[in-house]
């Protein structure tokens, strides 16, 4: 979500806008990185969706003050005083469970998370943002404990950011961005990776990184 920022970066932020625009033709799931906190109560409100979120980062002088400093200009101040989550959206046509999220970074100010739901009590959806220097490490950390929710022979879905390309054993193949979708013991479409003519509204490109997305077939 970039915090709401555009690309290049504005004054003003885009978040509600960036949201709306992707929930608007009623996926069944999404997996959102680099939301400021104090967005989390709107979520729901914004995107019509059941909202499972995973803070990563506190926002320092509290998210409403956070807010209120960001507004100056998000294009410089962006999670200095906001901090930072992820989330999992799930249609509400659709049965789910939260499983938790797990720390899987060493750093202590800013650390790495995955999460997943259980969606249909037949799909596990896991979202992560790793760091890319270092993302095989974390990623293995969250496979590894995502073992310990899945039941055997359950499809899994892991999305997010990776910020780097990484081929995982048993799962679809790497498109080659830094965002993906991979998909184990389950049969899903081409990775659609979004233009930018999808995600521009007035004149502005909302975010830096394009959308993907797929469907499962399960």
């Amino acid at each position: 979500m970039y915090h709401g920022r555009s690309h290049p970066a504005e004054r003003r932020g885009y978040l509600r806008a960036s949201i709306e625009l992707a929930a608007s033709d009623e996926p069944d799931v999404l997996c959102l990185q680099e939301l400021p906190l104090w967005s989390l109560p709107r979520l729901v409100g914004w995107s019509g969706m059941q909202v499972f979120p995973a803070r990563t980062k506190r926002a320092p002088l509290g998210a409403w003050t956070g807010r209120y400093v960001t507004s100056a200009h998000y294009g410089i101040l962006r999670s200095a005083f906001t901090g930072q989550a992820n989330a999992i959206l799930v249609a509400r046509r659709h049965p789910v469970q939260g499983l938790g999220s797990l720390v899987i970074s060493d750093r202590l100010h800013h650390p790495r998370v995955c999460q997943a739901v259980r969606v249909g009590e037949r799909l596990v959806v896991a979202n992560i943002h790793a760091s890319g220097d270092v993302a095989q490490r974390q990623v293995d950390r969250a496979l590894a404990w995502l073992e310990d929710e899945v039941h055997h022979g359950e499809p899994v879905v892991l999305a997010g950011d990776f910020n780097a390309s990484l081929a995982l054993p048993g799962f679809s193949p790497p498109h080659g961005g830094i965002d993906d979708i991979l998909v184990r013991a389950v049969e899903a479409t081409p990775l659609e990776v979004w233009p930018v003519e999808r995600r521009r509204q007035n004149g502005v490109v909302l975010s830096d990184h394009a959308p993907v997305e797929l469907t499962v077939r399960l």
